[in-house]
């Protein structure tokens, strides 16, 4: 019989596997034809699956919820005593689950979207590395070896959207994402590094037990926490450092699916989640993550109204749905944070899926004004697509409607003008999935003759993908089927072990509240919904030309509020004049200068103390002598 103690013992193969297939595609890439290198590391992220599934089950028989188990040594220096430990608990299973089992999905999905790429072995290998390094991630049983998967998933970010590197303004969406995630990064170093000096330790066991000691918003903790949360910032694309993400959909779209649904920005909301119980002693904290969070949701979701991309109208969706997950983690309901974080890697998934089946089918074509009627003729892709966005939307029983309903629940506990502004969110997200849905499926095809000539459903690669996707964005909410259904909230109950809610008191919430709350949202998103199509399918309303001015709120909207150009104005502007006007001058006049002078002093001192060496010995006896002399007089007198 297998047992969780058992089967934990094979827990490094988890990481390792798909880290292994990084290494053979590399190393054989030259020997690996056709479809090999997409069959061997989607092979072996399945066994990384199958081996976290095995876990699941022996954890959920087991009286022993949580293992750590130690793989060896690791840091020996001094009081910094670091080994390397698993940490296999609730959560991290379930992470491991996400990332592997989604991850698993988008992989044999990239084997039929990348086949005639002329990298795909690189592809491939980049692939295994960045779901290694995921998984090693959640899995470490510290801080250090959380921070190891953390710099892994930023390296392949950077490899995987530059991923072609012909094009310049790829390369520049790259760098842009590996420099804004330096900035969360170095807020995460300082955090770990004051987590030692306060500690004396990085693992999470040893900080957590020692948490007692203090009491809530103790300047240090906070302090901690913060750094934490610049970390989480940059990495979970949070205003201020959330404009890598849109731009990182210069990648190809699995990777924009992988980014998206199943690793890198669900990152912060993980570490987040897994320093709860430090987090709790944080209030101050918690209610700034709150308000990032509040004003992240809204602030993406009104750009995501006016962008024709459809892999940007997507991207702006997943910051949104980020900020509703750090609205749960801010109001310290850190179980739905998860809930959400697990559906939306379904349809998230399937949505950046389904618009690369489009785009497959469509030659290339992202411009959703150049689409349209595409129902009849990708009817997989359609019927994924629809069921991808009634779950963003919300609408019951799809996984969306629990998830972000159990959010606004918390919300409204706490505050009902959080809740208010929450739901206003939630029904722009509806809004500009019906637009993107209505204005790529239905009415007439506006792409070129051409275009249309060539359109066919996708093969089964890439559309058995989307319909298992589409499965779970169907059933994933009843993984944590709320009571007043009748369910048990199994996934929270799960996850109990390994996370500590601050705030428990959406649960107390009268019965009836929840049945109006909830009746209310339906009514809107329903009202949202017919808006939508009368205004995209019977009015045929398209959005403007490029060269069709727009008015004030349109035209700031579709320009994402030139953050962008804010930033170039205030950083990359005054960083490039330094660069090209100041440094230079600097360079040669105060650094080469300084260091010239030390090299000019040292011949010249050379020049003159060499004569001393002239080869009359009754002058070497005189120094040695009186060298003798000098240091015993030193000895007596000082």
């Amino acid at each position: 019989m297998v047992t969780f103690s058992n089967i934990v013992k094979y827990a490094w193969l988890v990481p390792l596997l798909p880290f292994a297939g990084f290494l053979i595609i590399i190393f054989f890439s030259r020997l690996l034809k056709g479809k090999s290198s997409g069959i061997i590391a989607s092979a072996l992220i399945s066994l990384s699956f199958l081996i976290s599934l095995l876990m699941f089950f022996a954890q959920s028989d087991s009286a022993v919820k949580s293992i750590t188990l130690n793989i060896f040594s690791w840091l020996d220096v001094g009081a910094l005593k670091i080994p390397f430990e698993l940490l296999i608990d609730p959560l991290s299973l379930n992470m491991m689950l996400i990332v592997s089992g989604v991850g698993l999905l988008i992989h044999v999905f990239s084997i039929g979207y990348m086949l005639h790429d002329e990298r795909f072995n690189t592809f491939f290998a980049y692939m295994n590395l960045f779901s290694a390094s995921m998984l090693l991630l959640v899995m470490g049983a510290n801080y250090l070896i959380l921070f190891m998967g953390w710099e892994g998933v930023g390296l392949c970010s950077y490899l995987l959207i530059g991923f072609w590197f012909k094009n310049d303004l790829y390369n520049l969406a790259a760098r842009k994402a590996f420099v804004m995630n330096r900035i969360g990064d170095l807020g995460f170093i300082l955090g770990i590094i004051l987590l030692f000096f306060t500690f004396r330790t990085l693992n999470f066991s040893g900080v957590f037990a020692q948490l007692s000691a203090f009491t809530p918003n103790n300047s240090t903790i906070v302090i901690i926490t913060l750094l934490l949360l610049v970390g989480a910032l940059g990495k979970s694309a949070q205003i201020p450092l959330f404009t890598w993400l849109p731009d990182a959909m210069a990648g190809p779209t699995p990777v924009s699916a992988l980014i998206h649904a199943a690793t890198m920005v669900t990152a912060g909301i993980y570490l987040i989640a897994r320093s709860s119980l430090l987090f709790n002693l944080a209030p101050f904290t918690l209610d700034i993550i709150l308000a990032i969070g509040l004003i992240t949701a809204l602030f993406a979701a009104t750009i995501g109204i006016y962008q024709n991309d459809i892999k940007k109208v997507l991207a702006y969706s997943t910051v949104s749905q980020l900020g509703y997950m750090f609205i749960a983690l801010g109001l310290g309901v850190y179980s739905s944070a998860i809930f959400h974080l697990t559906t939306h890697a379904f349809f998230k998934a399937l949505l950046f899926l389904g618009a690369g089946s489009i785009i497959h089918a469509l030659s290339g074509e992202q411009d959703i004004r150049k689409m349209g009627g595409l129902k009849k003729k990708l009817p997989i892709t359609f019927l994924t697509f629809l069921i991808a966005t009634l779950a963003i939307s919300g609408f019951p029983p799809f996984s969306g409607f629990f998830s972000k309903d159990e959010i606004l629940m918390a919300a409204f506990a706490r505050n009902p003008l959080i809740y208010v502004l929450g739901l206003f969110g939630a029904l722009m997200t509806c809004f500009y999935m019906f637009r993107l849905l209505f204005l790529v499926f239905y009415n007439q095809f506006r792409g070129t003759p051409e275009q249309e000539s060539h359109i066919h459903e996708s093969p089964a690669l890439i559309s058995v993908p989307l319909i298992i996707l589409a499965i779970l964005s169907v059933v994933g909410g009843f993984l944590n089927f709320p009571e007043i259904f009748g369910g048990k909230a199994a996934q929270a109950n799960f996850l109990s072990v390994s996370l500590t809610n601050y705030a428990s008191n959406a649960g107390h919430m009268a019965v009836s509240t929840e049945w109006i709350l909830m009746a209310v949202s339906v009514l809107f998103l329903l009202f949202i919904v017919a808006f939508a199509y009368n205004r995209f399918i019977k009015q045929k309303m398209l959005p403007a030309g490029d060269e069709i001015p727009l008015a004030f709120i349109p035209k700031l909207l579709s320009n994402k509020y030139y953050v962008d150009e804010l930033y170039n104005w205030l950083i990359v502007m005054p960083y490039t004049a330094l660069s090209e006007k100041v440094f230079p001058k600097m360079e040669l006049n105060i650094i080469d200068k300084t260091v010239n002078s030390f090299g000019e002093y040292t011949m010249w001192l050379g020049e003159k103390v060499r004569r001393i060496q002239a080869g009359n010995i009754s002058f070497y006896v005189f120094a040695m002598v009186t060298g003798v002399i000098f240091f015993i007089i030193i000895n007596l007198y000082f």
